[in-house]
């Protein structure tokens, strides 16, 4: 195994679980105690637009519509989102955040925000590409895992 794969692996392993960690610890705050890390991600998935429908906030997750129907019912009890049916096709249902869940977006929003700007301001001008780069074979490497393993 050589020094820079040995030095990757370490990093790569460090990040994805300090991230995590820091993440929960600045997300889930005394205001919004009452949500996990990953009720934080089905906000965000949801979004602040008009309203999303469950299969395409499951697929935006990655996750089965039954996974999102138990993460949606405690959502909507603690009031982060309501759902309603489409006028068209009464089987569908729509998710939307409310005033609460759009400010528990807000201040995800606000911590992915410094994050980057905490990255992008320890990198020059010619390092932003290789960064770019390495970052989309990350996600290369992670839809790919994620295929495979579904299958």
């Amino acid at each position: 195994m050589s020094d820079d794969f040995a030095t990757i692996n370490e990093w790569l392993v460090h990040l994805i679980n300090e991230i995590w960690e820091l993440e929960t610890k600045a997300i889930i705050t005394d205001e919004f105690k009452d949500i996990s890390n990953n009720d934080m991600h089905v906000i965000e998935a949801i979004g602040l637009g008009n309203g999303n429908n469950m299969s395409t906030i499951a697929k935006k997750l990655n996750i089965t519509v039954g996974s999102l129907t138990t993460a949606m019912n405690s959502l909507v009890r603690k009031e982060y989102a309501t759902r309603r049916r489409g006028e068209d096709d009464r089987r569908v249902v729509f998710i939307c955040l409310t005033e609460k869940g759009r400010q528990a977006y807000r201040h995800h929003e606000d911590f992915h925000r410094l994050l980057t700007e905490g990255v992008m301001k320890q990198l020059n001008e010619e390092e932003m590409p290789v960064l770019i780069r390495a970052l989309e074979g990350l996600t290369e490497f992670f839809h790919t895992y994620s295929e495979q393993n579904q299958k």
